[in-house]
Protein backbone atom coordinates (compact mmCIF):
# COMPACT_ATOMS: atom_id res chain seq x y z
CA UNK A 1 0.00 0.00 0.00
CA UNK A 2 1.59 3.23 -1.16
CA UNK A 3 1.14 6.06 1.30
CA UNK A 4 0.40 9.36 -0.38
CA UNK A 5 2.17 12.38 1.05
CA UNK A 6 3.67 15.72 0.17
CA UNK A 7 7.05 17.07 1.14
CA UNK A 8 5.85 19.66 3.66
CA UNK A 9 5.32 20.06 7.41
CA UNK A 10 1.53 19.66 7.21
CA UNK A 11 1.89 16.28 5.54
CA UNK A 12 4.55 15.33 8.10
CA UNK A 13 2.18 16.26 10.95
CA UNK A 14 -0.70 14.25 9.41
CA UNK A 15 1.50 11.18 8.88
CA UNK A 16 2.77 11.36 12.47
CA UNK A 17 -0.82 11.51 13.68
CA UNK A 18 -1.82 8.48 11.58
CA UNK A 19 1.25 6.56 12.77
CA UNK A 20 0.44 7.25 16.44
CA UNK A 21 -3.14 6.02 15.96
CA UNK A 22 -1.92 2.74 14.47
CA UNK A 23 0.87 2.23 17.00
CA UNK A 24 -1.61 2.83 19.85
CA UNK A 25 -4.24 0.50 18.32
CA UNK A 26 -1.84 -2.37 17.58
CA UNK A 27 -1.56 -3.80 21.15
CA UNK A 28 -5.35 -3.70 21.55
CA UNK A 29 -5.80 -5.51 18.24
CA UNK A 30 -3.22 -8.12 19.23
CA UNK A 31 -5.02 -8.69 22.54
CA UNK A 32 -8.35 -9.00 20.72
CA UNK A 33 -6.82 -11.48 18.29
CA UNK A 34 -5.40 -13.67 21.08
CA UNK A 35 -8.70 -13.51 23.03
CA UNK A 36 -10.61 -14.57 19.92
CA UNK A 37 -8.11 -17.36 19.25
CA UNK A 38 -8.66 -18.69 22.80
CA UNK A 39 -12.46 -18.45 22.43
CA UNK A 40 -12.38 -20.25 19.05
CA UNK A 41 -10.34 -23.07 20.62
CA UNK A 42 -12.72 -23.27 23.59
CA UNK A 43 -15.79 -23.33 21.32
CA UNK A 44 -14.26 -26.02 19.05
CA UNK A 45 -13.49 -28.14 22.11
CA UNK A 46 -17.10 -27.73 23.28
CA UNK A 47 -18.41 -28.78 19.83
CA UNK A 48 -16.31 -31.97 19.99
CA UNK A 49 -17.45 -32.60 23.55
CA UNK A 50 -21.13 -32.20 22.59
CA UNK A 51 -20.76 -34.42 19.52
CA UNK A 52 -19.14 -37.13 21.64
CA UNK A 53 -21.84 -36.71 24.27
CA UNK A 54 -24.54 -37.11 21.58
CA UNK A 55 -22.86 -40.23 20.16
CA UNK A 56 -22.49 -41.74 23.64
CA UNK A 57 -26.14 -41.14 24.45
CA UNK A 58 -27.29 -42.55 21.12
CA UNK A 59 -25.18 -45.71 21.63
CA UNK A 60 -26.41 -45.87 25.23
CA UNK A 61 -29.99 -46.16 23.93
CA UNK A 62 -29.27 -48.48 20.97
CA UNK A 63 -30.80 -51.41 22.81
CA UNK A 64 -34.12 -49.57 22.54
CA UNK A 65 -33.99 -49.20 18.72
CA UNK A 66 -36.75 -51.72 18.13
CA UNK A 67 -38.95 -49.88 20.61
CA UNK A 68 -38.57 -46.53 18.84
CA UNK A 69 -40.68 -47.95 16.00
CA UNK A 70 -43.68 -47.88 18.35
CA UNK A 71 -43.04 -44.23 19.17
CA UNK A 72 -45.34 -41.65 17.54
CA UNK A 73 -43.28 -39.38 15.25
CA UNK A 74 -45.23 -36.21 16.06
CA UNK A 75 -45.37 -36.83 19.80
CA UNK A 76 -42.64 -34.32 20.63
CA UNK A 77 -41.81 -31.08 18.85
CA UNK A 78 -39.39 -28.17 19.39
CA UNK A 79 -41.60 -25.10 19.79
CA UNK A 80 -39.02 -22.44 20.48
CA UNK A 81 -35.36 -21.87 21.12
CA UNK A 82 -34.71 -18.99 23.53
CA UNK A 83 -31.61 -17.07 22.54
CA UNK A 84 -29.45 -14.43 24.07
CA UNK A 85 -26.50 -12.42 22.83
CA UNK A 86 -23.16 -11.92 24.50
CA UNK A 87 -20.12 -9.97 23.41
CA UNK A 88 -16.80 -11.74 23.26
CA UNK A 89 -13.89 -9.43 22.42
CA UNK A 90 -16.34 -7.04 20.75
CA UNK A 91 -18.06 -9.75 18.68
CA UNK A 92 -21.79 -10.37 19.20
CA UNK A 93 -22.38 -14.10 19.66
CA UNK A 94 -25.76 -15.85 20.07
CA UNK A 95 -26.11 -18.09 23.10
CA UNK A 96 -28.66 -20.75 23.87
CA UNK A 97 -30.77 -20.10 26.96
CA UNK A 98 -33.52 -22.68 26.66
CA UNK A 99 -35.14 -25.13 24.28
CA UNK A 100 -38.93 -25.29 24.63
CA UNK A 101 -40.62 -28.53 23.65
CA UNK A 102 -44.27 -29.38 23.28
CA UNK A 103 -45.41 -32.93 23.92
CA UNK A 104 -48.68 -34.21 22.50
CA UNK A 105 -50.95 -35.67 25.15
CA UNK A 106 -50.86 -39.44 25.43
CA UNK A 107 -52.32 -41.93 27.86
CA UNK A 108 -49.67 -43.42 30.10
CA UNK A 109 -51.98 -46.39 30.66
CA UNK A 110 -52.54 -47.11 26.96
CA UNK A 111 -48.85 -46.74 26.08
CA UNK A 112 -45.86 -48.89 27.08
CA UNK A 113 -44.26 -48.09 30.47
CA UNK A 114 -41.10 -46.67 28.84
CA UNK A 115 -42.99 -44.00 26.85
CA UNK A 116 -42.50 -41.21 29.44
CA UNK A 117 -38.82 -42.02 29.73
CA UNK A 118 -38.57 -42.07 25.91
CA UNK A 119 -39.96 -38.53 25.75
CA UNK A 120 -37.29 -37.33 28.21
CA UNK A 121 -34.55 -39.15 26.27
CA UNK A 122 -35.65 -37.47 23.02
CA UNK A 123 -35.72 -34.06 24.71
CA UNK A 124 -32.23 -34.61 26.04
CA UNK A 125 -30.87 -35.75 22.65
CA UNK A 126 -32.54 -32.85 20.82
CA UNK A 127 -31.18 -30.33 23.33
CA UNK A 128 -27.62 -31.65 22.96
CA UNK A 129 -27.96 -31.58 19.15
CA UNK A 130 -29.29 -28.01 19.15
CA UNK A 131 -26.57 -26.86 21.56
CA UNK A 132 -23.98 -28.46 19.29
CA UNK A 133 -25.35 -26.49 16.31
CA UNK A 134 -25.12 -23.26 18.33
CA UNK A 135 -21.50 -23.92 19.17
CA UNK A 136 -20.73 -24.66 15.52
CA UNK A 137 -22.22 -21.24 14.63
CA UNK A 138 -20.26 -19.65 17.50
CA UNK A 139 -17.04 -21.14 16.11
CA UNK A 140 -17.88 -19.79 12.65
CA UNK A 141 -18.58 -16.25 13.92
CA UNK A 142 -15.56 -16.14 16.23
CA UNK A 143 -13.22 -17.57 13.60
CA UNK A 144 -14.41 -15.01 11.04
CA UNK A 145 -13.81 -12.17 13.53
CA UNK A 146 -10.39 -13.60 14.41
CA UNK A 147 -9.37 -13.77 10.74
CA UNK A 148 -10.47 -10.16 10.20
CA UNK A 149 -8.55 -9.04 13.29
CA UNK A 150 -5.45 -10.97 12.19
CA UNK A 151 -5.64 -9.27 8.79
CA UNK A 152 -5.85 -5.87 10.46
CA UNK A 153 -2.91 -6.67 12.79
CA UNK A 154 -0.82 -7.78 9.80
CA UNK A 155 -1.86 -4.70 7.81
CA UNK A 156 -0.82 -2.37 10.64
CA UNK A 157 2.29 -4.27 11.66
CA UNK A 158 3.74 -5.21 8.27
CA UNK A 159 2.42 -2.58 5.88
CA UNK A 160 1.05 0.64 7.31
CA UNK A 161 3.34 1.32 10.29
CA UNK A 162 6.56 0.68 8.28
CA UNK A 163 5.06 2.65 5.36
CA UNK A 164 4.26 5.67 7.53
CA UNK A 165 7.69 5.49 9.18
CA UNK A 166 9.41 5.43 5.78
CA UNK A 167 7.28 8.33 4.49
CA UNK A 168 8.01 10.38 7.62
CA UNK A 169 11.73 9.72 7.23
CA UNK A 170 11.65 10.84 3.56
CA UNK A 171 9.81 14.05 4.44
CA UNK A 172 12.22 14.81 7.33
CA UNK A 173 15.25 14.27 5.09
CA UNK A 174 13.74 16.42 2.36
CA UNK A 175 12.96 19.23 4.83
CA UNK A 176 16.45 18.98 6.36
CA UNK A 177 18.05 19.10 2.90
CA UNK A 178 15.88 22.07 1.99
CA UNK A 179 16.86 23.84 5.23
CA UNK A 180 20.56 23.10 4.65
CA UNK A 181 20.35 24.43 1.09
CA UNK A 182 18.59 27.53 2.35
CA UNK A 183 21.28 28.11 4.99
CA UNK A 184 24.04 27.50 2.45
CA UNK A 185 22.52 29.93 -0.01
CA UNK A 186 22.11 32.52 2.76
CA UNK A 187 25.79 32.09 3.69
CA UNK A 188 26.81 32.52 0.06
CA UNK A 189 24.68 35.64 -0.29
CA UNK A 190 26.06 37.03 2.97
CA UNK A 191 29.64 36.27 1.91
CA UNK A 192 29.08 38.05 -1.43
CA UNK A 193 27.51 40.97 0.37
CA UNK A 194 30.49 41.15 2.80
CA UNK A 195 32.95 40.94 -0.11
CA UNK A 196 31.10 43.76 -1.88
CA UNK A 197 31.32 45.92 1.26
CA UNK A 198 35.06 45.24 1.63
CA UNK A 199 35.69 46.18 -2.00
CA UNK A 200 33.79 49.44 -1.65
Amino acid sequence: MAIKFQFNKTSLHDLNKQLKVRVRALPTLKNKESALRVEVKRAKDRVLELEQQLEQRITQYEYMVSLWGEFERDLIRVDDVKLGVIKIAGVRIPILHEVIFSVKDFSIFARPFWYSEGVEILKELAKVGIESEFYIEKVRLLDYARKKTTQKVNLYEKVQIPGYEAAIMKIKRFLEDEENLSKSSMKIVKKRYDNMEVES
